[in-house]
């Protein structure tokens, strides 16, 4: 296990962590509310910055990465909640709790993406399983196997942005039961054809078929308003996202409670999501997607 933890922490970059660090304002003694702990990424470079341990809450739904949260803060005083981040937060609110800095990196960690067992990507053969949480009953293999036609079609367009959905939703359906990642991916394949791409076919399926199964959107739309009520006055949030749908609903969330308005709450400290430059893409490609926006509490 070790070993294991060892070699996630080499491979798990966290992704824009200059511009975070930057726009969050670090202060000495701060509180900090980190929503997708993940491997500690962004939450050890901020917590050497703040020093503020023992105010600091660190949350993820996978209990892979909280067994190694645990590890990595061990007797520095940090809070540790195996959550997701909706339950969280509704937790920590109606606890009483605030906070100066909170951040959420909405993205799947690099480790989730190279355990093949997990079922989130089709690099490697794996078990068609995709669950943030893997105490839940829904994976990606009931839901393949299982859903219509119809509703596959619709979870893959509307989740997936994907424009041959009712083709690749066929293509599923005649060629069930499906079971592994490698499987699904040459069935969407042979569907839609194999021309060379920059994206394999199968990406916008694979995303559709995870943000499913983990209910992504519906949390993340119902969080975002608990997390904003979870700033202290001056308190910085940061969401980094990484797909077209995800930064819809934070640029919305954010809009609806900022501008000029005598009641509005927020100030919008990046007008524009704040992008990966061509150096950070180098050596980190994953960035290459991500946006990132941040807000103060007025």
């Amino acid at each position: 296990m070790k070993d294991t933890h060892q070699k996630n922490q080499i491979k798990h970059i966290p992704v824009l962590l200059e511009p975070v660090l930057s726009y969050l304002d670090l202060k000495e003694g701060e509180s900090y509310l980190d929503l997708t702990a993940g491997y500690g990424g962004h939450a050890g470079q901020i917590l050497g910055r703040t020093l503020g341990y023992n105010h600091a809450f660190l949350v993820d739904r996978d209990q892979s990465a909280i067994d190694f949260l645990q590890t990595k803060f061990a007797g520095r005083g940090v809070t540790l909640l195996h959550q997701d981040f909706y339950l969280a937060a509704k937790k920590l609110l109606d606890e009483g709790h605030r906070f100066d800095i909170i951040l959420a990196d909405l993205g799947v960690s690099s480790p989730h993406l190279e355990d093949a067992s997990r079922g989130f990507s089709f690099q490697s053969d794996g078990s068609l399983d995709m669950r943030m949480d893997q105490n839940q009953d829904l994976d990606a293999e009931k839901l393949i196997n299982n859903n219509s036609v119809e509703e596959l079609e619709k979870i893959i367009r509307v989740f997936g942005e994907e424009p041959r959905a009712k083709k690749i939703s066929l293509a599923i359906v005649q060629n069930r039961p499906v079971m592994s990642t490698k499987q699904l991916a040459e069935i969407i394949l042979n569907a839609i054809g194999g021309k060379r791409q920059k994206t394999h076919p199968a990406t916008k399926t694979f995303q559709a078929l995870r943000i499913a199964v983990n209910s992504e959107l519906e949390l993340l739309t119902n969080a975002l308003p608990i997390w904003i009520e979870l700033l202290k006055p001056g308190g910085r949030i940061a969401v980094i996202s990484f797909h077209s749908l995800e930064d819809r609903l934070v640029k919305q969330a954010f809009s609806e409670v900022s501008g000029n308005r005598y009641d509005a709450s927020l100030q919008l400290l990046t007008k524009s999501p704040i992008v990966a430059v061509a150096e950070e893409i180098a050596f980190n490609p994953r960035s290459r997607s991500a946006k990132l926006r941040v807000a103060v509490k007025k």
